[in-house]
């Protein structure tokens, strides 16, 4: 048995398919199989069921995948401890964050670290909450820039910073002649919000003390973008709420729209989220020191009311 074909069993439980499995791992197909078949013998068990297309794992296999996961992580852990004490911070680093998040925080950090640790290779992807979860959990993700708390057992939370809900409100809306949004002003039946699945939304539901099924009663919006809920609002549709860094580029024209709450106003956190065996920590510390330089001052709410979104 050998961490090489540790790699391949955990390439073909992912993407259930030999020959896909094969180009992810840089090798032939023929090879591939030939090592997976090498380690059900010596195990004297099949580990896929490849009857099946997709390809499914058997019901031993999926406890052989679960500790192939172990041993790999543990196998990398020794090669993290060794580059932590030489003070090497490089090597492919896998970062995912939550399509709230990503448009806003990406551009504002993305280049600094690049340019300080360019021996990094980030490779990030837009995923929600859960998908984040399991990829971290199954060890496909190094970290994750997520909405917290989340409360998962085997996952780290270091907060980043608290962004404050802003109200978005057109002229003919019966708040926008207030200075300063209170909570109890808001009405989800007057509130344009996300589609559902996202952790934002969860969180103005939250905020209002209402269920899903107590939202928009004219019409039923699936939308991901923040921006089409401000065009909707425009066009008197009703309000909506946005993170405070989507804020930062309404149109100069439009910033009369925007309604501040009173302090203490009702926030999100904002983490760095990553496994409890602390794979690749050196990365994971740089990465949280730039995002945390860059992101002080850009937002200067303070007492901060944090809600807890839901886990999405």
């Amino acid at each position: 048995m050998t961490i090489t074909q540790l790699r391949y069993v955990l390439a073909v439980a992912e993407h259930q398919n030999f020959t896909k499995a094969a180009e992810k791992t840089f090798v032939t197909q023929p090879t591939l199989s030939m090592q997976i078949q090498k380690l059900e013998q010596e195990l004297d068990i099949l580990i896929f069921d490849r009857g099946k297309k997709p390809i499914e794992l058997t019901p031993v296999g999926e406890k052989i995948v679960e500790q192939a996961r172990s041993i790999v992580n543990e196998s990398e852990r020794m090669q993290d401890v060794v580059d932590q004490e030489k003070g090497f911070i490089g090597g492919l680093y896998k970062l995912g964050i939550i399509p709230t998040v990503m448009p806003t925080l990406l551009p504002m950090f993305l280049k600094t670290f690049s340019n300080r640790y360019p021996k990094v290779h980030l490779k990030i992807e837009e995923l929600n909450t859960d998908e984040i979860i399991t990829q971290i959990n199954e060890g496909y993700l190094d970290a994750a820039i997520a909405a917290t708390p989340l409360e998962q057992a085997k996952i780290k939370e270091r907060p980043l910073f608290y962004e404050p809900f802003v109200g978005y409100i057109p002229e003919n809306h019966r708040l926008y002649a207030k200075k300063d949004l209170e909570k109890e002003d808001l009405d989800i039946q007057d509130i344009l919000l996300l589609e559902d699945g996202h952790c934002f939304r969860d969180g103005i539901i939250n905020l209002c003390k209402a269920s899903k099924n107590q939202t928009h009663e004219k019409f039923q919006l699936e939308s991901g973008s923040f921006e089409t809920l401000v065009k909707l609002s425009d066009e008197g549709l009703g309000m909506t709420l946005l993170p405070y860094l989507n804020t930062l580029d309404i149109p100069t024209n439009k910033t009369k729209n925007l309604k501040y709450f009173k302090n203490p106003s009702p926030a999100r956190e904002i983490s760095l989220i990553y496994s409890t065996n602390e794979l690749k920590m050196q990365i994971t510390n740089a990465l949280y020191d730039i995002i945390s330089g860059v992101i002080r001052g850009a937002i200067a709410f303070q007492d901060v009311k944090i809600i807890s979104p839901k886990k999405k």
